[in-house]
């Protein structure tokens, strides 16, 4: 059995109008035309994305430069903005 509870919303009386409009065309209840279309929603918001994968990035070289391995943030940020003006 289905509960149901009865509530009270504002809306706009352009959109009323317009959403008694359809649901006669369609030959449903506004009642049933605004659950459809809440259900609709609430579904459409549910769908899992795909989570965030970071794509994985690697670079030719060999690795840190001498020093830098176990260097202090000072040393390593500048070497990273040298001859760059920062």
């Amino acid at each position: 059995m289905v509960a149901h509870m009865k509530t009270t919303i504002d809306i706009a009386d352009s959109l009323f109008y317009e959403a008694k409009r359809v649901a006669a065309r369609q030959g449903m209840t506004f009642r049933s035309l605004v659950e459809a279309a809440l259900r609709q929603r609430l579904e459409s918001e549910s769908v899992s994305k795909k989570p965030f994968r970071l794509r994985k990035h690697t670079f030719r070289g060999n690795g840190l430069q001498t020093g830098l391995a176990e260097g202090e943030w000072g040393t390593i940020r500048q070497h990273a903005y040298d001859g760059r003006g920062g």
